[in-house]
């Protein structure tokens, strides 16, 4: 876990990511392996191997069952009463604590994430500390399109160069979020955040991280230095 704050303004708003930020999606790829008739291990060793050539998750689910439409296996699974998204069981343990941190340091905190409309209701489930959440198919714009970070920076009042965007991505979250000027925070968890490399990018990172536990006191740090 490194920090890298630099000078400039202190960090007014922390805005997250949601898949393999605050939840782990294991179980929800473990579903899709199950649904598609595909032992867990060869289905996630297959996302490993697609994600290092500069696949995607949907090249995989291809993969496995040619011809494959999203909304039409979704569709299928709600009909056999097989679970779709996450629950609270989904939520990394760090994450509770980390933002209720943040906000109890006066922190503006944010989530905001590339999820179906249906993740708006799971994620309030979970009964986290957060000031605004903003789901991509409710907005209407998804990550890495800049207006999906400009709606961040509007929400939270704040300037790009006072909000710190956290995220596993560096396609999605770190690249598009240093783009538009945001601080940006990279977690390294989950398949994009182990096998994504971008050293540009992660350079220019304030902080690189290995979990959530100590994001509270870096930006605590930052701030009063």
């Amino acid at each position: 876990m490194t920090a890298r704050p630099g000078a400039g303004e202190p960090i007014g708003a922390v805005f997250f990511d949601i898949g393999e930020t605050l939840v782990n999606e294991g179980e929800i790829y473990g579903r899709w392996a199950d649904w598609l008739g595909v032992p867990r291990h060869t289905f996630l060793t297959k996302l490993g191997a697609v994600l290092a050539t500069g696949g995607t998750h949907m090249d995989m689910l291809e993969y496995f069952r040619p011809g494959f439409d999203l909304e039409v296996e979704e569709k299928k699974r709600a009909a056999a009463g097989v679970p779709n998204g996450f629950g609270p069981a989904d939520l990394y343990p760090d994450a509770r604590d980390c933002l209720a941190g943040l906000r109890a340091q006066g922190v503006f905190v944010g989530v905001a994430g590339n999820q179906p409309v249906e993740a708006a209701e799971q994620f309030a489930a979970l009964g986290l500390e957060a000031d605004v959440v903003g789901i991509s198919d409710v907005w209407g714009v998804q990550k890495p399109d800049p207006e999906f970070f400009a709606r961040c920076a509007a929400l939270a009042g704040e300037p790009p160069g006072r909000i710190l965007y956290v995220g596993d991505r560096i396609d999605n979250d770190v690249r598009p979020g240093l783009a538009f000027g945001m601080r940006t925070a990279f977690l390294r968890r989950g398949p994009w955040g182990v096998i994504l490399r971008d050293d540009e990018a992660l350079g220019r990172c304030t902080f690189v991280l290995d979990d959530l536990a100590g994001l509270p006191g870096m930006v605590a740090a930052h701030n009063a230095g």
